[in-house]
């Protein structure tokens, strides 16, 4: 499920006013990390995770696991984030950031 430039750019723009709701700190990728990682994924399918690591190598090894696992697909990274994003055919609309990011504009 490769996600074409366009739909990278619009997840980009829903990603930028998302906080992290993981940080992925010394301790790694424990196994309550994949857990809460996996929960926000089905809950909001677009999430920004902090990778408090200092080495940009070990950042990158953390992204490749993390989408190896998750099945989610990379949108973007900058410095010490990146923003990941998964769908979800049974998403809440009242949790999924995509979905309630495509109502706001809708109204306008």
């Amino acid at each position: 499920m490769s996600l074409s430039q366009a739909q990278k750019k619009a997840m980009r723009s829903i990603g930028h006013h998302l906080h992290p709701v993981v940080t992925v700190a010394e301790n790694g990728l424990t196994e309550n990390v994949m857990a809460e990682i996996e929960r926000a994924l089905a809950d909001h399918e677009l999430i920004k995770i902090k990778l408090a690591q200092g080495e940009r190598e070990m950042r990158q090894q953390l992204i490749d696991t993390i989408t190896r696992q998750t099945q989610a697909e990379i949108v973007q990274t900058i410095g010490k984030m990146a923003l990941f994003y998964r769908t979800n055919p049974n998403a809440n609309p009242k949790l999924s950031n995509v979905v309630r990011a495509s109502e706001h504009h809708g109204r306008r």
